[in-house]
């Protein structure tokens, strides 16, 4: 459940997107049962359309991405990670507003 600018992260696509992109990756970690993460989900969907061209936004559904979430350790949800050259650079956990996660973006781009 991405929005235009937002890409839907899987295992077949995780290393093309993230891992090889030359940009910095912001990728939201969620589910569709999780209120929380629902509330970022729109916050999420207006940085992908400010920061497109400098950055790229991505989500990943942990129930449908078990793999991926087991990979990064991921124990609780909204997880957001932001990437540059393939590593994790960022983290938070929990809802957050815009503005702090415009400003964990800003410092990568």
């Amino acid at each position: 459940m991405a929005g235009k600018n937002v890409l839907t992260l899987t295992t077949t696509n995780f290393e093309a997107e993230v891992s090889n992109s030359d940009l910095p990756v912001l990728v939201d970690f969620w589910a569709t049962w999780c209120g929380p993460c629902r509330a970022v989900a729109p916050i999420v969907e207006q940085l992908a359309g400010e920061f497109e061209g400098r950055a790229k936004i991505g989500k990943i559904d942990v129930d449908a991405e078990g793999e991926l979430a087991r990979k990064f350790n991921i124990s609780s949800i909204p997880t957001l990670m932001v990437f540059k050259g393939g590593e994790v650079v960022e983290q938070v956990l929990g809802a957050r507003p815009k503005s702090q996660l415009a400003s964990l973006l800003e410092k990568h781009v």
